[in-house]
């Protein structure tokens, strides 16, 4: 649930933050495009911590929002580098033709530019649910009783005892991981035809 949820934010915020970074010019959209792909070059440990001293007074910490709010800050830079890719490959002329022809902003991403960025919107969510999904040291951080990540479950049962189970799991997350490989490669591909076309 959390990594469907952090899904779904963090596609929602890093598609249109492409979108705007794309739209700025370059003197803003680099220092701006710095700020949010930090996370991939911070340390999970440091950005945990530090989501851990900043959650703790605001109460949440050991809460569900508190978990989706630090995955969310991790996972909107996978999609944000994944976007502003596929943006390169879009024809602005198409969104100007659909605004003479009376579209508004809004009708005119939604009919015209996602159909053709959404290979990209797809990988990007793909890597957001993998960050998610996998992560353990924010869940170690911030999660409470009620909020028992897989992975902590995992290393839980690790540390405890050995357990078929553990096993099982760990076999299914990499079946699940090569499955996000082979989705994205074949977003990739199928991105790259239709920008050629």
């Amino acid at each position: 649930m959390i990594a469907l949820i952090t899904t779904v934010v963090a596609a929602t915020l890093g598609t249109a933050a492409a979108i705007g970074l794309k739209r700025l010019s370059p003197a803003y959209a680099k220092p701006i495009t710095f700020l949010i792909l930090s996370p991939i070059v911070v340390p999970v440990v440091i950005t945990a911590m530090g989501a851990y001293f900043l959650y703790s007074p605001l109460g949440l910490v050991n809460h569900l929002s508190g978990i989706v709010l630090a995955y969310t800050v991790l996972a909107v830079p996978f999609v944000v580098v994944t976007v502003m890719d596929t943006l390169e490959g879009l024809d602005t002329n198409l969104l100007r033709a659909a605004s003479s022809l009376g579209a508004s902003p809004f009708v005119a991403f939604r009919r015209v530019a996602l159909p053709m960025i959404y290979p990209g919107v797809i990988s990007g969510a793909l890597f957001a649910f993998a960050v998610s999904f996998d992560d353990i040291v924010v869940a170690l951080f911030l999660a409470g009783p009620h909020q028992r990540t897989i992975p902590v479950q995992m290393f839980n049962g690790v540390r405890e005892e050995i357990n078929p189970i553990i096993a099982a799991a760990a076999t299914l997350l990499v079946l699940l991981s090569a499955l996000l490989l082979v989705v994205v490669e074949y977003l990739r591909r199928r991105s790259q035809r239709l920008a050629s076309t």
